[in-house]
């Protein structure tokens, strides 16, 4: 894949990724609240992964898996959380206004673990890096908009709760 085409599959999969805690929100409504709903959205998640690994024949081997460092299992916790504090939060801030938030998050996240080079080599943090962070949290204050009074977040709780 070219880089283009990785570009254009990165900005699709963040283009969906409101929508799903748009579905799983408003799934929790009727599964028993988000976590629940993460519940349900891991498991379709899971059976779908085991189907393509079933039908590309991919091998899975958790041999000497036993004897790696407990944090490398991290990885789903950290996923089940972020999914579920999704799914509980996109009907109080909205889509835009939650995934900005999150973009915040991660991109100040990353830029401290990889000026402390956690599970890499350390990347400085320079100046560019940190006016585009500076400028993620100009487009999530502008998104989000505190000063409004008001996000929205009560149309969009009564859009889930149709």
């Amino acid at each position: 894949m070219n880089l283009i085409a990785a570009l254009l599959v990165a900005v699709l999969i963040g283009a969906i990724l409101p929508l799903q805690g748009l579905v799983n929100a408003r799934l929790g409504v009727h599964v028993g609240g988000p976590v629940a709903a993460a519940f349900v959205s891991f498991l379709v998640g899971t059976v779908m992964l085991g189907l393509y690994l079933l039908a590309t024949r991919t091998p899975v081997t958790l041999q000497g898996s036993l004897k790696l460092p407990a944090w490398i299992w991290a990885g789903g916790a950290i996923g089940a959380v972020y999914v579920a504090c999704f799914t509980l939060l996109i009907p109080r801030i909205g889509a835009a206004g939650m995934v900005c938030l999150a973009v915040l998050g991660q991109v100040t996240a990353s830029l401290l673990l990889d000026k402390f080079g956690v599970l890499q080599a350390a990347k400085p943090v320079d100046a560019l890096r940190l006016l585009g962070a500076v400028l993620v949290l100009a487009g999530v204050v502008l998104v989000v908009a505190p000063w409004r009074g008001g996000s929205g977040a009560t149309a969009t709780q009564s859009r889930i709760d149709r």
